[in-house]
């Protein structure tokens, strides 16, 4: 047998046999094959609580620390035009953001507040609706400079919930507009209490997902591979963040996190391709 094709052979299945490279993360796990476009996550201690984005079922998905599915929540009163984040407050209610805007044409963006999931039976879970709309917005959509109203990324704090938008403007400008309503059932023109600008890169600085520590004092957002920090916040004006950025040498799809503890992110990446469904530990010590 011709020695080159031996060796080339030979060098094939070693490359094969490598560990799949997660950068700085710690595998823990994958999704199951129906949940390949996770969007949001929600720590309820060794129990996680997952949903789907745009053209996915209206169901919230409790997960192990290994990604396995446990069971799962058909919420009712709720349509999954485009759930993108997971939230949950102090008492242990959950808030499905359904926020998606691309194109920045909606006129329905809604959060669903639901009752703790750990404690409900059955396989149906109720929602409540807390609707909003940026007072700023005039144009739906607006000019293309001026697209800074999707979003995928939210978080609850002392009765408020904070979502920081996606810029989606042409050319990119890395604006990210954070933006509070109150965590009570109605209809809301959002307060826009900040602006940050993470990077200039479109690929890895818009934000697609945001938790903070169970203390209050720090915020994790996360893009494309990085995860921004910010410390000493200012609920009334976030533009004075002091912000970390870390780089997680994983450039996947990363779309949810959230704090295990105040030194530990659990983050996921939906699939593309052959790359992600995984649910990946991150220690920020």
């Amino acid at each position: 047998m011709n020695k080159h094709f031996l060796i080339c052979a030979f060098l094939i299945v070693q490359a094969c046999a490598q560990k799949p490279w997660y950068g700085d993360l710690d595998y823990l796990g994958s999704f199951p094959n129906s949940l390949s476009e996770v969007s949001g996550l929600a720590c309820y201690d060794d129990q996680l609580w997952v949903i789907e984005d745009n053209g996915n079922k209206d169901h919230i998905y409790q997960v192990n620390m290994q990604g396995k599915l446990v069971k799962d929540f058909k919420v009712k009163n709720a349509d999954n035009k485009d759930w993108e984040d997971l939230a949950r407050d102090k008492t242990g209610n959950l808030y499905i953001g359904d926020f998606g805007n691309n194109d920045n044409y909606r006129k329905d963006l809604v959060i669903y507040k639901l009752p703790n999931p750990q404690t409900e039976s059955g396989d149906k879970i109720d929602a409540k609706k807390i609707k909003f709309q940026y007072p700023e917005q005039k144009r739906f959509p607006p000019k293309k400079a001026e697209r800074f109203y999707d979003a995928e990324a939210f978080l609850h704090y002392q009765g408020h919930l904070y979502i920081f938008t996606k810029d989606r403007s042409k050319p990119y400008q890395g604006k990210t507009l954070v933006y509070r309503i109150p965590d009570v059932p109605g209809t809301y023109n959002a307060t826009r209490v900040g602006e940050i600008n993470l990077c200039n890169n479109p690929d890895n600085c818009s934000v697609t997902g945001a938790d903070i520590t169970a203390d209050g004092k720090s915020i994790a957002l996360i893009g494309y591979g990085y995860v921004y920090l910010l410390r000493d916040v200012d609920f009334k004006d976030f533009s004075t963040s002091v912000i970390e950025t870390i780089h997680l040498k994983l450039e996947t799809q990363i779309e949810s996190v959230c704090f295990l503890d105040n030194d530990t992110l659990l983050i996921a990446d939906e699939q593309s391709k052959t790359k992600g469904r995984n649910l990946y530990r991150y220690s920020l010590k």
